[in-house]
């Protein structure tokens, strides 16, 4: 099934994802980046044409999937895991 332009929009609020990869495993990446940011359903996963990967999913854009966090928060290391002030 390949999508056409026929096909109907999702419903408010909601947006449809296609990721077309050469491997799975790089669409399952892509998809979990998503996921970490918006709410979503399960994900479909098809052959692509001429090779490769094409994986489906449908994200709730109006529900965040959790404490969001930018990318200068998950760039830093976690606090209270180095050495203390007073240790060497």
């Amino acid at each position: 099934m390949h999508p056409t332009e026929n096909e109907p929009p999702p419903q408010g609020g909601y947006a449809e994802i296609r990721i077309v990869s050469a491997t799975p495993e790089a669409a399952r990446a892509v998809a979990e980046v998503i996921r970490r940011r918006f709410a979503g359903t399960e994900q479909r996963s098809y052959p692509a044409p001429g090779g490769g990967t094409r994986l489906h999913l449908t994200v709730d854009t109006e529900t965040a999937a959790g404490s969001a966090r930018t990318w200068l928060a998950t760039s830093r290391p976690p606090t209270g895991t180095g050495p203390h002030s007073e240790e060497p």
